[in-house]
């Protein structure tokens, strides 16, 4: 029996007015539990993707206006370290840590270049630990998102093929060879492949969105961080500290 002969009764089906639900009770016990599981994916991934799209807008929001702020103070040092400004996000955990670490090693009337060196170092080991730390809250949610793009589409080959396996293996059990047999558990099989495209092609969109609007947001930290440093140290050497 050919590809085209089988492809052929299934637009008869479609003509005669068969549908998705047609589809899915013709799929067998296999087919359904994997369309089951490819539609709490689908649910799964857009709510990360919407998520994911609100974290980020949130913490740059955050950003920016700590970044505002911290544009109009004179001295970054002279801030409290428990609580450097009003702000929040990221960019202000940052600037927390380096100050805890800058008031925590040394005293203000410290004129010890060897001890200012070593307490600049302290600042720059702060900064690296919760730039790491604001890292992988940047990038939380996004291997679950990556493992449904790649995943989705071989759940629904695997509905597919056991489909396929069971509607031949009935035909041949029956003894007949017949199109009315073989066909509606061949449209029940395909319906896995095409639930599993359906919920792969908008995540792997969105998947690629959010990996570069996250590499960008990555990007800007670590500029931050740097700026911190930098000024950190500068207005440390300019009070003596």
């Amino acid at each position: 029996m050919s590809l085209s002969f089988v492809l052929d009764s299934l637009l008869i089906q479609a003509a005669s007015g068969a549908n998705i639900f047609t589809y899915f009770s013709q799929s067998n016990f296999a087919g359904k539990v994997v369309i089951f599981i490819l539609v709490i994916c689908s649910i799964v991934a857009w709510t990360v993707m919407l998520g994911k799209y609100l974290d980020l807008s949130k913490l740059r929001s955050q950003n920016q206006r700590y970044e505002r702020m911290l544009t109009k103070e004179a001295y970054l040092i002279k801030l409290e370290p428990e609580r450097p400004g009003k702000g929040s996000g990221p960019y202000y955990n940052i600037v927390r840590e380096a100050l805890e670490a800058f008031h925590r090693y040394g005293g203000a009337d410290s004129t010890d270049k060897h001890r200012a060196t070593l307490r600049i170092g302290h600042v720059e080991n702060a900064l690296q630990r919760s730039l790491a730390e604001q890292i992988i809250r940047y990038e939380s949610k996004m291997v679950v998102l990556g493992s449904i793009v790649t995943g989705a589409p071989f759940l629904g080959l695997l509905g597919t093929v056991w489909g396929v396996m069971d509607a031949f293996g009935s035909m041949a059990g029956a003894g007949s060879a017949s199109l009315q047999s073989l066909a509606p558990g061949v449209s029940g099989a395909l319906l896995t492949t095409v639930a599993g495209l359906v919920v792969a092609i908008p995540s792997v969109f969105g998947y690629n969105y959010l990996l570069q609007q996250t590499k960008i947001a990555v990007v800007e930290l670590e500029n931050f961080a740097s700026t911190a440093a930098d000024r950190i140290e500068l207005e440390a050497q300019a009070h003596g500290q």
